[in-house]
């Protein structure tokens, strides 16, 4: 019973971790990556659907993304779903592409940048840290039930704290990559 509390907690955790790497790959540095456009919806035909659904995307260049759809008519909808998304991207058809130019970021923006990635970061802490209360309340209604001692609860306790530091380290690790690639000039 007990490893099924830490499994189950490491593996939340570990979905907590992924979650906040999609997070900071959809902040964008100053170098272009298909990813950035993976949560961008278009309305095909009514359905939104995401553009890697309706077209091949990839880098035209060092400071271009390439986006090719495979309906010629999905032009249109898809420069302006670029341009109508969050990341201030102008984007512009040409020939048999739509083409995303990725301007060059400033100081001041780098700097709110990293605001919101400190932000994601930490919002990754406290899920880590509600999970950590989560298993440690299921611990204490196993010890409640008579199902474990109370050396091993206090055992369990101490390995998931163990288990949540691992976890914010990480987080920190990830924290302090993100920042170091948005500052970089």
């Amino acid at each position: 019973m007990i490893a099924d509390v830490k499994k189950s907690a490491e593996q939340k955790m570990q979905k907590s971790l992924e979650a906040l790497k999609t997070d900071f790959s959809k902040v964008r540095s100053g170098r272009p990556h298909t990813g950035m456009l993976d949560h961008i919806m278009v309305d095909y035909y009514g359905t939104p659907t995401p553009i890697k659904q309706l077209a091949n995307v990839t880098l035209a260049d060092a400071r271009t993304i390439g986006v090719i759809p495979w309906d010629k008519k999905m032009f249109s909808p898809i420069e302006k779903a670029i341009r109508d998304s969050d990341l201030g991207l102008n984007p512009m058809t040409v020939s048999e592409m739509v083409r995303v130019p990725m301007p060059s970021l400033t100081e001041e923006r780098r700097k709110d940048l990293t605001k919101i990635v400190r932000t994601e970061a930490e919002t990754a802490r406290v899920a880590m840290r509600n999970i950590r209360r989560d298993a440690n309340a299921h611990l204490k209604e196993l010890l409640k039930d008579k199902s474990i001692a109370e050396d091993e609860d206090r055992r369990a306790q101490d390995e998931i704290q163990k288990l949540t530091d691992r976890y914010i380290a990480e987080v920190d690790k990830l924290l302090q990559a993100k920042e170091a690639e948005l500052m970089a000039v």
